[in-house]
C-alpha cells in the first residue's frame, strides 16, 4: 500500500512540474524563423516535418529543451535553439499550442490495422493501446506532457517510431515508454498506425 501512495505522489509531483508560462502573443514574433519547416501556423506541409500547430504547450517546450541540449538530434534544428532562453521557448510553445492543427487523410488500405493498433495495441506481446496516453481522439495529455498525434503526417511519425524502436531516439524519459513499445512494432505496423494517425481528428 505504501509504494501505491508512493508511486501516486511522485506521478502526481511529476506531472505537475511548473515551467514558466509561455506567452503566445509574444511567441509569435519569435517562432517566425520556425515557420520556414513549420508553416507560420504551425500547420507544416512538408510530411518530414512535424505540424506543431495545436500541440501541448508542456511538451512542446520539453522538445525544444531537449534539442537545445543536446539530449534529443534533430540535424535540421542544429543551431536554431542555441541563443534562444527558457522564456522564448515557452513563448514559441505557447503560440503554437495556441493555433489550430489541420488534419490528413488515412490510407484506406492499412487504416483498419491501423486503428487496430491505437485502439487495442498488442496486449499478447504487452503492448498498450495508443489511446492511453494519447487519447482515443488522438488530443495526447497536455498535462502530462504526452503529444497530440490526431492529423500529423504519418512520415512523420512513421520516423519517430522507427528511431524510438532502434534507439536513435532516447528523450522518452527513464521509463523508456515509447522505446518499448515501439519495439514491439513491425515496419508494416508503423506504416498502419502512422497513416491511421494522419486522419485520426
Amino acid at each position: 500500500m505504501n509504494k501505491l501512495i508512493v508511486s501516486l505522489l511522485l506521478t502526481v509531483g511529476i506531472t505537475g512540474l511548473a515551467h514558466a508560462a509561455g506567452d503566445a502573443k509574444a511567441g509569435q514574433a519569435k517562432a517566425a524563423v520556425c515557420g520556414a519547416c513549420h508553416g507560420p501556423d504551425g500547420n507544416s506541409m512538408a510530411p518530414n516535418f512535424p505540424k506543431l500547430a495545436g500541440q501541448g504547450e508542456r511538451y512542446l517546450t520539453k522538445q525544444m529543451q531537449d534539442i537545445k541540449s543536446g539530449k534529443r538530434t534533430v540535424l535540421e534544428m542544429t543551431g536554431l535553439l542555441t541563443n534562444l532562453s527558457d522564456q522564448d521557448l515557452s513563448d514559441i510553445a505557447a503560440y503554437f499550442s495556441s493555433q489550430s492543427g489541420s488534419v490528413g487523410a488515412a490510407d484506406p488500405k492499412v487504416v483498419a490495422r491501423g486503428e487496430e493498433l491505437f485502439r487495442g495495441g498488442k496486449l499478447d506481446q504487452g503492448m498498450p493501446s495508443c489511446t492511453g496516453c494519447h487519447s482515443p481522439n488522438g488530443a495526447g495529455n497536455a498535462a502530462a506532457g504526452f503529444p497530440h498525434l490526431g492529423g500529423q503526417h504519418a512520415q512523420y511519425v512513421a520516423k519517430q517510431l522507427t528511431d524510438f524502436r532502434e534507439g536513435n531516439r532516447t528523450n522518452d524519459g527513464d521509463t523508456k515508454i515509447m522505446q518499448s513499445i515501439a519495439a514491439k512494432l513491425s515496419n508494416k505496423d508503423i506504416e498502419a498506425v502512422s497513416s491511421y494517425v494522419q486522419g485520426l481528428h
